[in-house]
C-alpha cells in the first residue's frame, strides 16, 4: 500500500468502554489482506465482550493498551491481497468471515474480540494471516450486503442443529446426529432474532420437526413472530408452528401440545434459570436439550433433573459458534433465497450508533440490529420510519420502500440508504 489506508472503528479498551476512532492501519503483510467491511450485525456476544473487557476470554488482557475492533457479523469488498493469497482471492471479491478461527493453540482468539486491525465494527481493516490459514474468508454472490452479514448467526444454528443427537432405533449404544425428523421442537426464551431465526431455518429444512413451539415472556415480541411466520404458510410446509407466552401457560399446558410425550428438540436461547428447569421438565424420553445462549456469569447453574437423565435418557448439550462450512453452508442457503434472514432485522443504525447499541442491547426491544459502517446514523427501528418520515425525507423515502416488504428490511431499502444518507467521514 502506496498510500496511508484510514479507518474508522469501534474499539473496545476494557470493561464498557468503546471508542469511536479514526486511525491508521498498517501497510498489509504478504500473507494479509485489506477488506473494506460494508455491513456489520450487532450480536449479544458483542454485548458480553463489551461489558467484560479482559475477563472475557476471546479478549486479550491486555486490551487497555491494545485494544480490538468489535463486531463479528459482517460482509465486505476485499480491496487488496498479499502476495501469497493472490492466486486465491482477488479485489472486488464480496466475502464474508467466519469469526471462530479456530488457529492451532489459541482457539480462543476470535475476529471481533482478538484482533486490533480487524472486526465488523469499522469502515476498513486487515484481514489477519491466521483468518486467510484457516480459510475463514467465505465469498459470496449475492447482490445485497445485509443478507450475508445474517450469515453468521444462521451458520451458528446450522451448527447446533447438527450437534442434536438421539439414540438410534432399537440402538442403546449409537447415536444419530441431528434433529428427530418429525418430531416435536421447542425454542425456549425464543422470540427474539435468534429464535426466529431457528424457526425460518427448521421450515426450510430437509429434515423438520412436525412441531415447533416457541416460548417467550414479551408479547410484543410474540405478535410479532405470529406475523411473520402466519399459520397458512407454517403449514404449508408441514410444520405446526406456536408461539406461546411461557408467563402465561404452564408446562402441563404446553405438554398438551405433544399429546404430552415431551420435546426431543429444546433450544435454550436465553440464559435463566427458570428456563433451564422447564427445558428439563419438557423433555422427552431421550431428548436433547441444547443451551444455545451463553451466559456472562462463569458461575452460571440451573437446576436439571438428573433422575430423567437417568432414567429417561435426556442428553444436554452447549452449542458454541460455527466453522467454515457452517458458514459456507449458510451464505449458499441465503444466495439461493432457501431462507430469508432479512425477517429477524427490525433496526438499522451508523457507526457512530454501534457503541450506545452495543452497551445497551439488552434494554432495546425487538430483533437483529444491522449497521451500516460507512453511514453516520442513529440506531432507528424500521417501524419507526413513518413517523421519522413526517420531518425527514430520508425516513419517509425508506418507509415508503419498507412498505413493499411489509416492514421487512430489503436490497432497494439498503441501495437507497447506502446512496442517500450521510457518510460517517
Amino acid at each position: 500500500m502506496a498510500n496511508k489506508v484510514m479507518t474508522t472503528a469501534v474499539r473496545l479498551y476494557g470493561k464498557n468502554d468503546l471508542r469511536l476512532e479514526s486511525f491508521e492501519l498498517p501497510e498489509i503483510r504478504e500473507d494479509e489482506a485489506l477488506f473494506e467491511v460494508q455491513t456489520n450485525s450487532i450480536c449479544m456476544s458483542s454485548y458480553k465482550a463489551a461489558i467484560q473487557g479482559g475477563d472475557h476470554k476471546r479478549v486479550p488482557d491486555n486490551v487497555s493498551e491494545n485494544p480490538v475492533i468489535i463486531g463479528h457479523e459482517m460482509c465486505g469488498i476485499i480491496l487488496e491481497v498479499g502476495e501469497k493469497y493472490k492466486n486465491k482471492l482477488k479485489p472486488g471479491m464480496k466475502c464474508t468471515i467466519q469469526p471462530a478461527i479456530n488457529y492451532p493453540g489459541r482457539e480462543h482468539e476470535a475476529i471481533g474480540y482478538s484482533f486490533p486491525y480487524f472486526g465488523g465494527n469499522a469502515t476498513k481493516g486487515i484481514i489477519p494471516r491466521e483468518a486467510l490459514e484457516m480459510d475463514c474468508v467465505i465469498p459470496f454472490q449475492g447482490e445485497s450486503f445485509y443478507k450475508i452479514s445474517l450469515a453468521e448467526p444462521v451458520a451458528c444454528i446450522l451448527a447446533a442443529l447438527k450437534e442434536q443427537y438421539h439414540h438410534k432405533k432399537d440402538n442403546k449404544y449409537e447415536y444419530e446426529m441431528g434433529i428427530v425428523e418429525g418430531g416435536n421442537f421447542a425454542i425456549l426464551g425464543g422470540a427474539g432474532p435468534m429464535g426466529l431465526a431457528a424457526v425460518e431455518i427448521l421450515l426450510n429444512a430437509e429434515r423438520k420437526p412436525k412441531l415447533i413451539v416457541v416460548t417467550d415472556i414479551d408479547n410484543a415480541r410474540l405478535d410479532r413472530a405470529n406475523k411473520l411466520f402466519p399459520k397458512e404458510i407454517t403449514e404449508a410446509k408441514g410444520v405446526r408452528v406456536l408461539f406461546i407466552n411461557s408467563s402465561e401457560v404452564s408446562n402441563a399446558e404446553i405438554l398438551k401440545e405433544t399429546n404430552n410425550r415431551g420435546f426431543d428438540d429444546i433450544f435454550i436461547f436465553a440464559p435463566v434459570k427458570p428456563i433451564v428447569k422447564q427445558a428439563s421438565e419438557l423433555l422427552a424420553y431421550d431428548g436433547c436439550m441444547n443451551f444455545f445462549a451463553g451466559p456472562s456469569d462463569k458461575n452460571f447453574s440451573a437446576e436439571i433433573n438428573f433422575y430423567d437423565v437417568h432414567y429417561n435418557k435426556h442428553h444436554i448439550i452447549g452449542s458454541v459458534g460455527s466453522d467454515s462450512d457452517d458458514l459456507k453452508e449458510a451464505v449458499e442457503l441465503i444466495d439461493k433465497n432457501v431462507i430469508d434472514p432479512a425477517i429477524i432485522v427490525t433496526h438499522i443504525g451508523g457507526l457512530d450508533s454501534v457503541s450506545e447499541t452495543i452497551l445497551n442491547l439488552p434494554k432495546i426491544p425487538g430483533g437483529k440490529k444491522l449497521i451500516y459502517t460507512h453511514i453516520s446514523l442513529p440506531l432507528t427501528a424500521i417501524d419507526d420510519f413513518e413517523k421519522l418520515g413526517e420531518h425527514n425525507p430520508l425516513f419517509k423515502n425508506l418507509a415508503s420502500i419498507v412498505a413493499k416488504t411489509n416492514g421487512i428490511w430489503s436490497k432497494e431499502a439498503e441501495d437507497y440508504l447506502l446512496a442517500n444518507a450521510k457518510p460517517i467521514e
